[in-house]
């Protein structure tokens, strides 16, 4: 290293600074994922958009891989490095809302949970993800999918302007008139372009929604499938559930003697009229008699935080994913092989529907392409103890194979494991060339790599 030392570092940022000789060293160098340990040279938990901006100048001076974490649910590890540097965000938590103008300024280490506590206190939402503790930042950089996603459209798809530390250090705001090219990459493009110090969101009017799991017998299932597949494909876009294969979790409304068994799930949420909500479940209800259910009102909060218990820090990940623009019956013969072979309880299968407003944005109008694909399909493997790792990779990676010669080419980048580097240019199909245009003009040099990287 020829550039500034660690130091001039100190001396630049408010946030704390941890090199492998300093105490906390280990707890600020642990990620989500417990199967990736790595030892970065410096981690800067940093306070604001200046500490970030001394962070990037401080990795590129130095010729040091730079790795950028934001709430830090990255499940290939790619919010940290060996050797290298990490601007830690997650210090930066802090949600502004304007009512008035259904906004919200969110900061790049805040999580949903964070951003869902604002937002609800005045009945309002975007589009977030399943579950609470995910990052804000790295689920809309990817896209965005979850409950709300039918009648709000995509986390990018509600991007009003994004505030962004560039390769060479420069703080920019993107929008639809500033720099647009880069806002357009930023919207489903991940990572690759700069450190998104901030966001801030169009909200729509969500206050307490309709919803909860169903649990369905695996004799069922496929009745259940089917009856899913041709319901979503026009059900109204307050309707925001999907089907999941799910180890049943020891809680009160399962019937004890089920607990530990796996089922198929279909979780709901519904955010309209709660009798036109129940309305709509009654027909899911009436496919199958259901084994186990908790549906009923509640504040979208409760449903976007029901499942964190199940994947708290320190699992072990290994993921694949798929987008799927038809759920046919070979598909759901492949999901009815391994699903039911889920191996514990915090592993698990989504099949998420992606129509609705999803479909009514043009696929070349965020860097998010796949709007023609109807689900989003993640395989998500999850489990406590690394000596499982060989057996439960394996199930996913059977899982997958069976599964991808029935779905499209790419997938959803935020649910991409550390080995699918292969799939980026499918993973943006039409759009990946005009995306390694941006990347040229904004990162010619490559220093955001650590992502489902866009070589320029």
């Amino acid at each position: 290293m020829s550039g500034p030392s660690v130091q001039t570092l100190r001396d630049l940022v408010k946030g704390q600074v941890f090199t492998p000789d300093d105490a906390g060293y280990d707890q600020a160098r642990t990620v989500y994922n417990a199967m990736i340990d790595r030892h970065p040279a410096v981690v800067v938990r940093c306070a604001g958009v200046d500490d970030v901006r001394a962070t990037v100048d401080y990795a590129r001076e130095n010729g040091l891989d730079l790795a950028v974490r934001g709430g830090g649910h990255s499940v290939p590890g790619f919010g940290t490095v060996d050797g290298g540097v990490v601007a830690d965000l997650s210090g930066m938590r802090t949600v502004t809302v304007d009512a008035g103008r259904r906004t919200a300024r969110a900061e790049g280490g805040a999580t949903w949970g964070d951003f869902n506590t604002a937002t609800g206190a005045h009945d309002l939402a975007t589009t977030g993800g399943i579950i609470s503790t995910t990052g804000v930042g790295g689920l809309t950089l990817g896209g965005g999918i979850g409950y709300l996603a039918r009648a709000l459209g995509l986390s990018c798809d509600n991007l009003v302007s994004a505030e962004v530390v560039l390769a060479d250090g420069r703080i920019v705001t993107a929008d639809e008139n500033q720099h647009a090219d880069l806002f357009w990459a930023l919207r489903g493009g991940g990572g690759n372009f700069g450190a998104v110090t901030a966001f801030e969101f169009r909200l729509g009017p969500v206050a307490e929604i309709y919803g909860g799991p169903i649990f369905f017998d695996l004799k069922d299932a496929r009745d259940v499938l089917r009856f899913f597949r041709d319901f979503i494909a026009d059900a109204p876009e307050q309707y925001g559930g999907f089907p999941a294969f799910q180890i049943a979790p020891p809680l009160p409304f399962i019937p004890e003697d089920r607990h530990g068994e796996p089922f198929l799930a279909v979780v709901n949420c519904w955010t309209g009229n709660h009798a036109e909500g129940e309305r709509i479940i009654d027909r899911i209800r009436a496919v199958a008699q259901p084994v186990a259910q908790m549906v009923g009102p509640m504040p979208y909060a409760a449903l976007n935080s029901a499942f964190d218990a199940l994947v708290p820090p320190g699992l072990q990940h290994y993921w694949k994913a798929n987008f799927v623009t038809e759920l046919t019956d070979d598909m759901i013969d492949a999901h009815l092989r391994f699903g039911p072979k889920v191996p514990v309880v915090n592993s698990t299968v989504h099949i998420y529907p992606i129509n609705g407003a999803c479909h009514r944005v043009a696929p070349d109008a965020t860097a998010f392409a796949y709007r023609e694909a109807k689900f989003a399909t993640v395989i998500a493997g999850m489990w406590p103890d690394p000596a499982d790792n060989e057996a439960n990779i394996a199930w996913v990676r059977d899982y997958y194979a069976a599964t991808a010669p029935l779905s499209e080419a790419g997938g959803y980048v935020n649910f991409m494991a550390g080995d699918d580097q292969d799939r980026v240019k499918a993973n943006y199909g039409g759009n990946y060339a005009r995306l390694v245009d941006v990347k040229r003009t904004y990162d010619p040099d490559n220093l955001f790599h650590l992502n489902q990287n866009i070589r320029p």
